[in-house]
């Protein structure tokens, strides 16, 4: 059922809904964003070079593309709400690519995890451009899930 009541009339009901967020909460979970949309990238990149053909190469380096403008957004945000730079720890080992359609299910699933994180996030955020700007975030994600699992339709074994 949908309710219009914002998040804290919940609270009050001592109902704490499951994706209920601090700003410190969101702000780790920033720092963890910033690598996972590196990571995504990097992967990514991998993936286009298995691509069977063109276009399915520029839809994977389109999505790249909105990867690495995530991990900046998250940065900025970061930087602004906290007033410190994410230090970028060490880089996780690239996750081989066995083959092109595994690989598209791997992002696939990536996609939609990220939707999870970044709900988690926009709750910890303070209502303005930053929860704005991850909603956005979030919607970029969704659509990336969507071009994912139209790829993998596309390559699915007839």
């Amino acid at each position: 059922m949908y309710s219009a009541y914002p998040v804290h009339y919940y609270y009050r009901q001592g109902f704490t809904p499951i994706w209920a967020t601090s700003t410190n909460e969101a702000l780790a979970l920033m720092k963890m964003a910033v690598q996972g949309e590196r990571s995504d990238e990097l992967f990514y990149d991998a993936l286009i070079k298995l691509a069977p053909n063109a276009n399915q190469a520029m839809i994977i380096t389109g999505i790249r593309n909105d990867e690495r403008g995530h991990n900046q957004m998250f940065r900025e945000m970061y930087k602004d709400l906290t007033g410190q730079d994410i230090v970028q720890e060490g880089q996780a080992p690239l996750e081989p690519v066995d083959s092109y359609l595994s690989g598209l299910q791997t992002a696939f699933q990536g996609e939609l995890s990220a939707v999870e994180r970044y709900r988690k996030i926009w709750f910890g955020l303070p209502y303005g451009i930053y929860k704005d700007t991850v909603w956005g975030i979030i919607l970029d994600e969704q659509k990336h899930a969507d071009k994912y699992n139209n790829l993998i339709t596309y390559n699915l074994p007839r």
